[in-house]
């Protein structure tokens, strides 16, 4: 089964070590504010982060070094 991801625009911000972790990001025309990091982790070419938006809901953001590029991976809402 191939993999689905929606391309959205995130804004991030450089931590200590220079680090880029997403602020907020752009859903369907929504703001959604990061309240908290959950997980991160690092593939050979993507950087992922588990993500609680304040809207409650847990997201995935994959992020693409190659080609610069932000996708949505994961939706889980618990409304």
């Amino acid at each position: 089964m191939p993999e689905i991801e929606i391309k959205i625009r995130v804004s991030c911000y450089a931590g200590y070590k220079g680090e880029e972790t997403p602020q907020h990001f752009f859903l369907e025309g929504r703001r959604i504010e990061v309240e908290e990091v959950l997980d991160s982790w690092l593939a050979p070419d993507h950087r992922y982060f588990k993500l609680r938006g304040d809207d409650e809901a847990t997201y995935i953001l994959r992020y693409d070094t190659a080609r610069d590029y932000w996708g949505l991976v994961l939706y889980d809402s618990i409304i």
